[in-house]
């Protein structure tokens, strides 16, 4: 049995944080949830968190700038940018997806997790495959 993976989801929004947690604890995954940023950030330091769902708009530390502090310390962990507002580029934002409430499935964030997790596992395993096809250096008998 291949291990959960563990979603941070951060949401000043109860409904919407409850309805999410729900929604990905229902596919397997294991979910910290938060209703503020830096709750988040000092859980993410404890490690073991393979992905972050972020609201925009929160008090304090906001969705962006949440993002961007989990990047300075993870860069490869995957980031989805949650907002009410249509218009991102207002904002800074280093996350890797970013979707408009109200506008996407539930499935479309499943998806998008799914593709993330996958993404950021992916070049390890490639990188494993690799070592154990080519037990011998490309460059036998160059001088």
């Amino acid at each position: 049995m291949k291990p959960k993976r563990t979603i941070l989801s951060v949401d000043d929004n109860e409904q919407s944080l409850s309805h999410r947690k729900i929604m990905l604890e229902t596919r397997g995954y294991r979910v910290a949830s938060f209703a503020r940023g830096e709750e988040a950030l000092a859980r993410f330091r404890q490690g073991g968190i393979d992905l972050v769902i972020a609201d925009m708009a929160m008090p304090g530390l906001d969705g962006p700038q949440l993002i961007a502090r989990i990047k300075e310390l993870s860069p490869q962990t995957p980031a989805i940018l949650i907002s009410s507002k249509v218009r991102i580029y207002e904002h800074d934002s280093r996350a890797d997806v970013f979707l408009t409430k109200g506008m996407y499935a539930p499935i479309d964030l499943l998806e998008r997790v799914r593709l993330l997790l996958i993404r950021k596992r992916g070049p390890k395993r490639l990188q494993q495959q690799q070592q154990r096809t080519q037990p011998f250096p490309s460059q036998i008998g160059v001088a």
